[in-house]
């Protein structure tokens, strides 16, 4: 029997589960001996099980295209990424740490700006970012926490030493993928799952739920909670739907929702109105409230900003907590961390230059095609150049472009960032991956134990995004203290 292993290579990258050729890591001997046990009419049926799961659990996304808008079955890889419980305890901390400085600096923004005033950083970068919303000065959300709701991407370089790749602060998704991976992977490995001591994930929707009540004005009575979706067209309206159902919240859209003249937020029922005290919105702040923002939107809630500076209801993540998810400011957390915290960051960024810097400009400009361009407000792998791999007249476009706004773009090294077995045409192959976390934050800080691992699916390629051809796999921190 061919071994499921056979031909795969670990050089050029960190591997999750193997050490080197045929040599597992302690944490994944167990898998990869199960794996290998395995021939290939098991693995197509361990594969086909997992499709149909998705199939009938109704997982989708949905990409935008030329032609429209087009829902798929979410990618899933079968075999899981690894992670010893030892190492992830200082990963847990790590990022409580990191999203807790964030949050001072939010709340320093549009209070005092000490950060600013003492030099830290330039009031320029603050004061010409798109996401700093003036109409939030002044604000103080409950507990301090402007950023409720943070996915930060993490990936490990071929050191084994991993950094933060950037921190998703506006409205991060994914965590309904990585509850769900988790339910498929409990279908098509069941003994395994049994048999290995994996720290569980299934408590999220509890945490997400306490720590949205949590933040509520009004602590007299249990706070009425709603998920504000833009809609069925939005291409994670299946995560609204799944984490509303799943904390026992009510889905709505802007036009269930009314701003009375008593600057209270209501939910229009059948019975009447009911007012609500906190709501977690997934619709960005140019979309919120057509009284402040944009005029046009349908999406939102007129007088809902009123509603928020009057303490009347809380909104998650607060508005104007993109001032941080903005990277540029990102090359700046480490000081955060030192200034708010007194302390040493515990997970590193990425080295970072600043194309607004002269010096570092001059240095972009002179090794683009080395280089990770990447633009400081999109997401999902739109608008950034890979150097390595892109052509010689898309490197010179894309050179006038920074010319033209150096302030919007940042580089940084092409990481060889970690790869784990990924399951390609019957056979193992190495595939690119990172990893994004999710951290609450409102009275205490919670971590997820893991989170979404997302796999580059094609071969060389460095982009995890589901937009852009990527995929995931469930994520297990494995306790081997019993091992």
């Amino acid at each position: 029997m061919k071994s499921i292993w056979e031909k795969y290579k670990t050089e050029g990258a960190y591997d999750e589960l193997m050490h080197s050729e045929f040599q597992p890591r302690r944490v994944s001997h167990g898998l990869c001996q199960y794996l290998n046990s395995l021939n290939k009419n098991d693995i197509d049926k361990r594969k086909i099980a997992a499709e149909l799961a998705i199939m009938e659990m109704g997982i989708s996304f949905t990409i935008y295209s030329d032609e429209g808008n087009i829902d798929r079955a979410w990618p899933f890889d079968i075999i899981p990424r690894i992670i010893d419980a030892r190492e992830w305890r200082v990963i847990e901390k790590g990022l409580k740490q990191r999203l807790t400085a964030l949050n001072c600096f939010i709340n320093d923004v549009y209070g005092e700006q000490a950060f600013i005033k003492e030099g830290k950083i330039p009031g320029e970068i603050i004061n010409s970012s798109k996401n700093f919303r003036k109409e939030c000065v002044g604000m103080k959300p409950r507990h301090n926490a402007w950023a409720n709701i943070c996915g930060t991407d993490l990936v490990r370089d071929v050191d084994g030493v991993m950094y933060v790749l950037e921190d998703n602060l506006r409205v991060p998704s994914g965590v309904s993928y990585m509850l769900e991976n988790r339910v498929i992977t409990k279908r098509v490995f069941p003994e395994l799952l049994q048999d290995t001591d994996i720290l569980p994930i299934d408590d999220y929707p509890t945490q997400l739920h306490d720590m949205l009540s949590s933040i509520a004005y009004n602590q007299n009575h249990n706070p009425h909670v709603v998920v504000l979706t833009p809609g069925i067209y939005n291409s994670a309206y299946f995560e609204h739907a799944y984490l509303a159902q799943q904390m026992g919240a009510q889905l709505v859209e802007g036009s269930d929702l009314i701003v009375n003249d008593d600057d209270r937020v209501y939910m229009r029922t059948i019975e009447g109105l009911e007012q609500v005290d906190v709501i977690y919105r997934r619709i960005d702040d140019d979309f919120l409230d057509p009284e402040v923002f944009r005029k046009d939107s349908a999406l939102g809630v007129r007088g809902l900003m009123r509603a928020w500076k009057a303490g009347n209801v809380a909104l998650a993540n607060a508005p104007g907590a993109g001032v941080a998810d903005d990277k540029v400011v990102y090359a700046y957390v480490p000081e955060m961390i030192r200034y708010y915290l007194n302390e040493e960051p515990i997970i590193p960024n990425v080295p970072t230059y600043l194309c607004s810097n002269e010096d570092h400009l001059a240095y972009v400009l002179e090794h683009i095609a080395e280089l990770v361009i990447k633009p400081a407000n999109e997401s999902g792998g739109y608008g950034m150049l890979v150097g390595p791999h892109a052509l010689a007249k898309e490197i010179a476009a894309f050179r006038k472009v920074i010319q033209a706004n150096p302030r919007n773009y940042i580089a940084q090294p092409t990481l060889a960032i970690s790869t784990s077995p990924t399951l390609c045409k019957g056979r193992l192959e190495p595939r690119h991956i990172d990893l994004r976390p999710f951290i609450l934050q409102g009275a205490n800080t919670f971590v997820t134990a893991g989170g979404l691992t997302r796999v580059a699916l094609k071969k060389g390629s460095l982009v995890v995004n589901s937009s852009q051809g990527g995929g995931s796999k469930d994520t297990w921190i494995i306790n081997m203290e019993n091992a």
